[in-house]
């Protein structure tokens, strides 16, 4: 039977985690008469203890500084994209996003988004009229440590190679995590102890009053699109 104990197994899924963000946006010539524009902020805030949970409850997550240090040292393949989807704005690889980090975070610049695109236009209006004002991004955990009751995890190091950094719209709920997510496969996969503690846990949840319960099927189709979004927006169809 699943414990909380096997919150501590890593699974390389990809997972992606959201905050607010302060913008900036500056527009210059580009000498040739049209506009480029500088968007920078932070895709993810270290040392801030955000809420987490999966079928197990509710638990703490702290992403620690420095735990980008190794992933961003390799030149990681990384875009910018609107909710984690669609044309990239801008990729480390062609020298339009530059990634660092430092003890707030996880820092973003993309210092020449270029103004002829549509889909530039649309976000970067949007962020001055301050109607974007999250991003997330999407990594792989490398190391994790878990506190002796499994009800913090800190993760120390994460992979965003071929991952992104992402304005959104919404903050992804965190049970759109691949990890954490109840998928159709994995609940067939279970063994019947696990299905049988599953299905005593759901029956006290609907026990709950409908405002305050979540279902299971809207978990599922969250964790499909999460995981086909990631294969598209690395170009994995």
């Amino acid at each position: 039977m699943k414990t909380k104990a096997d919150r501590g197994k890593l699974s390389g899924a990809s997972e992606r985690r959201s905050y607010h963000a302060t913008f900036e946006v500056r527009a210059a010539q580009d000498g040739t008469g049209g506009t480029r524009y500088e968007l920078e902020g932070y895709a993810s805030v270290y040392d801030e203890p955000y809420r987490m949970w999966d079928w197990y409850g509710e638990y703490d997550e702290v992403v620690r500084a420095g735990a980008g240090t190794k992933t961003l040292s390799e030149n990681p393949d990384v875009v910018l994209v609107f909710n984690h989807a669609g044309m990239p704005l801008a990729r480390t690889k062609a020298t339009s996003l530059e990634l660092s980090e430092d003890t707030t975070g996880l820092h973003m610049r993309a210092p020449r988004l270029n103004a002829e695109r549509d889909v530039v236009r649309a976000v970067i209006q949007a962020v001055e009229e301050e109607i974007l004002d999250e991003m997330s991004f999407r990594f792989r955990v490398m190391r994790q440590m878990w506190s002796p009751d499994y009800d913090q995890r800190d993760i120390l190091e994460y992979n965003i190679h071929r991952g992104d950094v992402s304005v959104v719209t919404y903050g992804a709920n965190p049970a759109t995590s691949v990890e954490s997510a109840l998928r159709a496969q994995d609940f067939d996969q279970l063994p019947d102890d696990a299905v049988r503690a599953l299905y005593e846990r759901l029956g006290r949840r609907l026990a709950q009053p409908t405002s305050q319960r979540h279902p299971l099927s809207l978990y599922r189709d969250l964790a499909a699109d999460d995981d086909a979004d990631f294969r598209a927006a690395v170009g994995q169809v």
